[in-house]
């Protein structure tokens, strides 16, 4: 298998630092699968073609662990050494690591640069609908050719194979180009020579997360990026795009837990119960993580105490309705200035997260699986560690007292987790011992004697 990229912007022998390998030299690579093979088919000033040349060791792939049970012959009778697949991104990601890291040291220069590029692979096992090449690369600004070859010119009545050879070209940045191929490339082959773990859907979110949220078929790239495992599959979405993906899961969860709580006006006596605790703090400057629709900013907005108001969700659409209900272009000039909203992400470090006065998380933590949750508890609590932190969350013990919710239900179809009072307060002062924090706890809601209040709240203060 074998993959090209040339460049003719002069002078096009540049390519060689970028992806740190010398046009002069043919540089061969061990890798668990076989070799991997750079050299040069031709570099001048005007032009510069740059080969990835994959020597696949079929006996090692059929000594492995990782074939089909069901199809032994599988083993020995395969495409697997002739086709560009996940041995292709793994020698990608590897051979050429710094270019697809951004990193030229000799020419720092260079690496935002966006040239003309041209990438044919040869070849690619397009399993799929007709143009997948084309609907998988052209939204993301390349051109696309494709020839498609048949099963064996001796025998026409074989018709034609799923192997083409795909020709991409655009004026990119190499680093965008190596990630796109890296990651695009498995999901035509729909399959993978190693096992497919958690830290897969943290290489597609690293490698992803700047492009593949606004692709169009990112959900059918994730799912065969994932190996069509279902868990993975959702956490990727939900990482990526956030609520925007699982907007349309969500309304029946949103109804069901509104419905459950309006009786009570608990939604009204939780947003009290946090911005009394902000304002006991003495917080002039709050940052709102998760906030959602801008119900809890609408409070402290009313409040002059609050100099600074930062919200922060991970979901534009529902940033969109904040604006809207919270009627940013008619606030006067003042309250304009108080007030900012901000898309992001609470499992990413962001210095836009640092030097507030107090952070709320109202109603969030229960929407995140337990490698989210804990991606979260550094963000928040080692690196932006503002000096109080008001989080609620649910009590699971009070689900009983709603005849409406079966037993063993989530109120929301979106909830990974719901805590009772024992589980919330023994995470809570885990994180505020690791942390440098004491944390106290109120309930929120009826408070009733054998099951406690429908949500519970820590209020952390930096020590």
């Amino acid at each position: 298998m074998l993959l090209a990229i040339s460049t003719n912007d002069r002078p096009a022998t540049d390519l060689g630092f970028l992806l740190h390998k010398h046009p002069d030299r043919f540089q061969s690579f061990d890798q668990s699968f076989g070799k991997a093979h750079v050299f040069y088919s031709h570099a001048s000033e005007d032009c510069c073609t740059a080969c990835l040349l994959l020597d696949i060791d079929a006996v090692s792939m059929a000594r492995g662990r990782n074939h089909n049970p069901h199809f032994l012959l599988s083993q020995y009778v395969n495409d697997r050494p002739f086709v560009a697949s996940s041995f292709m991104s793994v020698a990608i990601s590897k051979v050429f690591r710094s270019a697809m890291s951004g990193i030229c040291n000799d020419r720092p220069e260079l690496v935002n640069r966006e040239i003309s590029l041209t990438a044919r692979i040869d070849v690619l096992p397009v399993r799929g609908a007709d143009g997948l090449a084309n609907r998988l690369f052209e939204p993301l600004g390349y051109e696309v050719e494709t020839i498609r070859h048949q099963l064996d010119s001796e025998f026409e009545e074989w018709g034609e194979s799923p192997y083409h050879s795909v020709t991409i070209h655009g004026t990119k940045r190499l680093s965008d180009l190596l990630t796109h191929l890296y990651v695009l490339i498995p999901v035509f082959d729909n399959q993978k020579h190693y096992f497919v773990s958690d830290d897969e859907l943290e290489k597609l979110i690293s490698k992803g997360e700047n492009w593949l949220k606004h692709h169009p078929e990112k959900d059918f790239v994730a799912r065969r990026y994932l190996k069509n495992r279902p868990s993975l599959v959702r956490q990727a979405m939900a990482r990526l795009v956030g609520d925007e993906e699982t907007s349309v899961e969500g309304v029946s969860g949103d109804q069901q837990e509104e419905r459950l709580e309006k009786p009570m006006s608990l939604n009204d006596q939780r947003l009290g119960a946090v911005v009394a605790a902000l304002k006991a703090s003495q917080a002039r400057q709050v940052i709102d993580l998760g906030c959602g629709e801008g119900k809890l900013l609408r409070e402290l907005l009313s409040d002059w105490q609050f100099e600074r108001i930062v919200g922060m969700d991970v979901s534009i659409r529902s940033l969109e309705i904040a604006s809207k209900r919270l009627k940013l272009d008619r606030l006067p000039p003042k309250q304009a200035e108080r007030l900012e909203l901000i898309h992001g992400s609470l499992m990413y470090r962001d210095k836009r997260f640092e030097g507030f006065d107090a952070a709320a998380v109202v109603e969030v933590i229960e929407h995140l699986d337990p490698p989210r949750l804990a991606a979260f508890e550094r963000v928040l609590f080692q690196d932006a560690k503002p000096k109080t932190i008001v989080l609620t969350t649910p009590n699971s013990e009070y689900n009983v007292m709603w005849e409406a919710l079966p037993a063993g239900q989530f109120r929301h179809s979106d909830h990974r987790f719901e805590w009772t009072r024992e589980e919330f307060q023994a995470w809570a002062n885990r994180v505020a011992s690791e942390h440098g924090y004491q944390v106290r706890f109120l309930p929120i809601g009826n408070d009733d004697p054998t099951v406690g209040s429908p949500t519970q709240m820590g209020v952390f203060d930096r020590e």
